[in-house]
């Protein structure tokens, strides 16, 4: 029998500690728990999730990157087809335009950017449960690594340190994954340019893989054409204009 995520906050309340699991921290998300866990509470928390009977999240099935710089800004709108949505990889003012200006500013806030959400599974009871530790320096981002507690977390980690910079701490082989070796920055930032910043090719004359500034040039991205399409009309709408063609 499945545990329900209300009754699942039940058990984690009682595991763990007031202070890492209080009445007000848990919520629902696509019939998922989803707790907070400060960094130095992380690998005891994770410890008792793994040993408690109860609990037995003895599976981590992932563990990724998430940057909040932007997070609710209107402008990832895309209800529209305007400078607010489909326009913005064009639009002077947006994060991540497709230009090779390294001014681009990021929004004021005073809440942590970088986070690492771990994805927890029990099989035992059949229950999933992710927990999302935010990094408290948003110029050096730092949480535990969690290799200790889960071994799989290895190229997890290497990968959101390619992909977000964030840094784990404990974590015996911290080496980009995905990029190149020489790659500059991290491609999943919200401030990372679109088109990235150098682009590779192999020069038949120097035998040799050589880097040249990006060559994309920016265009927009509004689709210049709007169908109706029949596959997404309601039955009610289809009967209507049926009976209106047999009248005619």
């Amino acid at each position: 029998m499945p545990v329900t995520a209300e009754q699942l906050l039940e058990r984690l309340q009682q595991a763990l500690p007031a202070e890492v699991v209080d009445a007000a921290n848990g919520q629902v998300c696509v019939d998922m728990l989803c707790i907070d866990v400060a960094p130095d509470n992380l690998l005891d928390t994770l410890q008792v999730l793994h040993d408690d009977p109860n609990l037995s999240f003895k599976q981590m099935s992932d563990l990724c990157g998430v940057d909040y710089a932007t997070f609710g800004d209107a402008e990832w709108s895309t209800e529209t087809g305007g400078s607010a949505s489909f326009s913005r990889a064009v639009d002077a003012n947006s994060i991540g335009t497709l230009s090779f200006s390294n001014n681009t500013g990021l929004p004021d806030s005073d809440q942590p950017r970088f986070a690492a959400v771990y994805h927890l599974l029990s099989l035992d009871h059949n229950m999933r449960l992710r927990i999302r530790c935010h990094a408290v320096d948003n110029d050096f981002p730092i949480v535990p690594s969690v290799t200790g507690q889960y071994a799989c977390a290895d190229w997890y980690e290497r990968e959101a340190f390619d992909l977000y910079g964030i840094l784990f701490d404990g974590h015996n082989d911290l080496r980009r994954i995905l990029t190149d070796y020489g790659f500059v920055g991290h491609p999943f930032r919200k401030d990372f340019p679109l088109i990235g910043n150098v682009e590779m090719r192999f020069d038949p004359i120097k035998k040799r893989v050589v880097y040249e500034p990006v060559s994309i040039e920016p265009r927009v991205l509004v689709p210049r054409v709007i169908r109706e399409d029949s596959r997404y009309v309601s039955d009610s709408v289809t009967d209507n204009a049926d009976d209106a063609a047999e009248a005619s």
